[in-house]
């Protein structure tokens, strides 16, 4: 018996058609939608504040506008987070959109997660909440649920429960079901999209994953017949590592033992997944705050030419009375200019301007004006990138705990019965895991300097003011050689900024992976837009371009 799930949307702003090309391309039992990150929390909290009635993700109906009929005539499941901070009231969005459509569905939802009124000054505070309620609303016939701030594995969990009659305690099923909803929900992010090995094969428009679940846990990740991009055991290694840290993957169901995890090809486009363990969750939930931090502003210098060093610091020093009062000022010079060069774009340097207050009229007008006033009295060449306006609110995110009984976790059935979600009573503390011993070292033999990124993938995320890098070889050989090489100490040696800050290195020996943990380097978390990268998307493949003593054998 196997249960067919598939993915629409990572993000809120994914591919709009995605939902339609995986209900016309093949055999699907669930569709699941993924909007819900950190940033969007906010983003639709701050929606609510102007409209009560708003709070959700509005792209999700428009996608339902289209696809709704299809779905109820393939008999297709959907599964959503697009609830965002208002499940009931995207619920009933979809309700008066089936009727309109004349389409005879059972929408559910699932509410509880909402935290916001127990943490004042939050904009948003929610639980990320587990797979059982969405279980509740499938097995008494919903045909549409729609959550709020759920784990992304939930998406899958509650499904597979419903439909294999998991119960609480088959952590081991569970556990397979979490890494299969993890692969899964960042759509082609396991399909080629955004992958180190990107030139393997053609991801100019990849295929949104499925994965076909079976009832012990193990499943086959794959896609469509046709589509784009493709499936491998190196895309769905990177996928497992995306904002992913050490052995346990620890969520509100379970935690997985990312330790256990086994993929082998299986085919074409075709990727197994077995042998993940489980254990019980921790005793605590994850709830994510998001508040408004302050007020932020950006100008961006264009430096050209001749003389960059000294006309940044030119104007670093006639900026310098307009920023007295400001909390938070940051400049980084960008150094994207090149002697003697072809185009004037390419002899040009960047000098980046970012201040914070909470205060928007320290950094608003004011310092706007005072950049604007040097257009004609600064260094020879003055332009910005584009006029500074007003300062603009930034958020912070951070994340508290609470025992899985502090929330009322409530599945709202399409008869408009509501049934409680009992907590996890089968918990276990978080420990640390004894770091595996090492594989043999590579015998001794001639080195090339190159980058990493020759034997080497990498993916990297955001997890609040934290990045992961993963880190992962492609043969046996060259992970002999990265397991000793790419230690905690090497990796802030590659990566400066990394270097003040603490950098814990976890050891995957069955994905031949190594997963590091930068805590602090991206601040407040992505709303706050600490530095260039503010998710550090591109962390990885920068640790990936730097240069390293690499025995010839492997390259």
């Amino acid at each position: 018996m196997t249960l067919r799930i598939g993915n629409a949307s990572g993000f809120y702003g994914d591919r709009f058609d995605a939902m339609r090309e995986m209900l016309t391309g093949g055999d699907l039992d669930v569709l699941t939608g993924d909007y819900l990150a950190e940033l969007t929390m906010l983003i639709l909290g701050r929606d609510r504040l102007k409209d009560p009635g708003a709070g959700y993700a509005r792209t999700f109906l428009r996608q339902l506008e289209d696809c709704l009929g299809l779905a109820h005539e393939r008999g297709v499941r959907i599964v959503t987070n697009a609830g965002g901070v208002n499940p009931a009231g995207l619920a009933d969005a979809v309700r008066h959109l089936a009727g309109r459509l004349g389409i005879p569905v059972r929408v559910a939802h699932v509410e509880g997660d909402d935290l916001t009124a127990a943490h004042p000054g939050s904009l948003a505070a929610h639980a990320y909440l587990g797979g059982f309620g969405i279980a509740a609303c499938l097995r008494a016939g919903a045909d549409v649920v729609v959550t709020g701030r759920v784990t992304d594995a939930a998406l899958v969990t509650g499904p597979a429960a419903a439909h294999f009659g998991w119960r609480e305690t088959d952590h081991d099923r569970l556990a397979g079901a979490v890494v299969a909803g993890h692969v899964l929900e960042c759509g082609a992010q396991a399909t080629g999209g955004n992958y180190a090995f990107f030139r393997d094969g053609d991801v100019r428009r990849p295929g949104f994953p499925l994965a076909e679940l079976h009832e012990d846990g193990s499943c086959v990740i794959t896609k469509h017949p046709g589509t784009g991009g493709f499936v491998d055991v190196g895309t769905v290694t990177a996928q497992l590592l995306y904002e992913t840290a050490g052995a346990r993957y620890a969520g509100p169901d379970v935690t997985a033992r990312l330790d256990t995890v086994r993929l082998a090809q299986d085919g074409p486009d075709r990727v197994r997944i077995e042998g993940v363990r489980g254990q019980a969750p921790p005793p605590t939930l994850k709830v994510g705050l998001n508040r408004l931090g302050g007020f932020r502003n950006e100008v961006v210098f264009v430096l050209t030419g001749l003389d960059i060093k000294a006309k940044a610091a030119l104007v670093r020093e006639q900026m310098e009375p307009a920023l007295s009062e400001v909390a938070d000022v940051r400049w980084e010079l960008s150094r994207t200019d090149r002697p003697d060069a072809p185009s004037e774009e390419t002899a040009s340097a960047l000098l980046r301007l970012v201040v914070r207050d909470p205060d928007q009229e320290v950094v608003g007008r004011a310092l706007s004006g005072a950049a604007v006033e040097l257009a004609l009295a600064s260094y020879p060449g003055f332009h910005v990138l584009a006029p500074p306006g007003k300062g603009a609110p930034y958020g912070v995110f951070e994340d508290v705990y609470v025992a899985h009984g502090g929330v009322d976790h409530v599945a709202v059935l399409h008869d408009g019965r509501r049934v409680a979600v009992s907590p996890a009573h089968d918990t276990r503390v978080l420990d640390d895991v004894p770091e595996p011993p090492p594989p043999e070292p590579l015998p001794p033999g001639p080195t090339r300097r190159a980058p990493l990124g020759l034997v080497a993938g990498a993916r990297s995320g955001d997890k609040g003011g934290n990045a992961n890098v993963g880190v992962w070889a492609r043969t046996d050989d060259a992970w002999r050689w990265l397991a000793h090489e790419l230690t905690a100490d090497r990796f802030q040696e590659l990566v400066p900024e990394s270097r003040p800050l603490k950098v814990t290195r976890h050891v995957l020996p069955n994905l031949r992976a190594l997963n590091f943990v930068v805590e602090g380097i991206l601040g407040a978390g992505v709303a706050a837009q600490h530095r260039f990268d503010p998710q550090a998307k591109a962390l990885g493949e920068w640790l990936r371009s730097r240069h390293l003593d690499i025995p010839e054998a492997l390259l």
